[in-house]
């Protein structure tokens, strides 16, 4: 099986360690989304044992707070889809009231266009994570 997760990191690596990443994935719209990734075949949380699934769900929380904190966005998208990879894997997605497609979920139809301008202010700023969730995950599984 031809595996892309396998294959490819799914972005910039930001935090891993022997059971998961977390990517900053290469999304232009959508600057500072982020993926946690579990590292093997797992396709489903309930196939996960309490333990990774509460692993899991630490990184995520960490990833949530990391972005609220540099970020500051009118809300915080969670999505674990995965129709096409057999990794579980969860879409930490910074909403802005002004994004494209705000209330709506980011794969529905566009509301409204972005300012090219407005959109490297946001890349910018989503920089930013790099440092906000290695301190975050770093913290939250005592590799201080």
């Amino acid at each position: 099986m031809d595996c892309v997760f396998c294959r490819e990191d799914g972005g910039e690596v930001l935090w891993s360690d022997d059971t998961l990443r977390v990517v900053l994935a290469d999304e232009p719209d959508w600057p500072g989304l982020i993926r946690v990734i579990w590292n093997s075949h797992v396709a489903e949380m309930s196939d996960l044992s309490d333990q990774a699934r509460l692993r899991v769900m630490t990184a995520v929380n960490g990833v949530e707070r990391a972005m609220r904190r540099v970020l500051s966005p009118a809300k915080v998208n969670l999505a674990s889809l995965g129709n096409q990879v057999p990794h579980v894997h969860w879409h930490v997605i910074p909403r802005r009231s002004n994004d494209s497609r705000f209330p709506l979920p980011i794969w529905a139809p566009r509301q409204r266009s972005v300012p090219e301008a407005q959109l490297s202010k946001w890349r910018a700023q989503a920089t930013l994570l790099r440092e906000a969730v290695r301190i975050e995950l770093d913290h939250a599984f005592g590799q201080n």
